[in-house]
């Protein structure tokens, strides 16, 4: 009689192989091969647990949302207004090594999401998951003065989201060229050019 399987470690042996996947190979990598060869196990054991690849790729964006979320945890409580959008911002940017491979498999994951849908549709959810964390922020920087009246909220939002994203792909491609303080000082100015009058 075979010995029982608990299915938790399992799953977690699982996530714990897609991740190291994702991190090698990124999202063009991952299949189900590749996983149970991490695993050192058949194609067969992980068919218990993922019917397809789009399952399997599911599951891996709950590995990365759960590699992600200690990151934007470990900012705390934001301070209000321009020091939470810097801490906040900064969660996001390229400044250490498990930054850069979480860095690396969203944007891998971008492909993906371009060319499905579905995908498209939940990874615009997520943007405007981030967006509506900044959006308080931006309203108590305009409240307390530190940004002009007047300024759109939306724009300041976007521009920010748009900016630390586009940083991160170049921290990237480039990153001797885009050090973590460099991106730090890179973001300071945005922030200070947004509070000019």
């Amino acid at each position: 009689m075979p010995a029982p399987v608990d299915h938790d470690t399992r799953r977690r042996e699982v996530a714990e192989a897609v991740w190291r996947v994702l991190a090698e190979t990124g999202f063009a990598g991952l299949s189900l091969r590749a996983v149970a060869t991490e695993m050192g196990a058949t194609t067969g054991l992980l068919t218990h647990y993922f019917r397809s690849k789009r399952e399997l790729v599911e599951h891996a964006l709950e590995v990365v949302h759960e590699r992600t979320a200690p990151r934007m945890q470990d900012v705390g409580p934001p301070a209000p207004g321009l020091e939470g959008l810097r801490a906040r911002l900064r969660a996001v940017l390229v400044d250490d090594a498990e930054a850069t491979v979480l860095s690396k498999v969203w944007v891998g994951f971008w492909d993906l999401a371009l060319a499905d849908a579905e995908l498209g549709l939940a990874e615009a959810a997520r943007y405007e998951r981030w967006r509506d964390r900044l959006r308080p922020l931006v309203d108590e920087a305009l409240a307390a003065g530190e940004l002009p009246l007047g300024r759109d909220r939306e724009t300041v939002v976007d521009l920010l989201t748009a900016f630390t994203h586009g940083l991160v792909v170049q921290a990237l491609f480039d990153p001797d060229r885009f050090p973590a303080e460099r991106q730090y000082a890179v973001l300071d100015e945005l922030l200070g050019a947004l509070a000019s009058r």
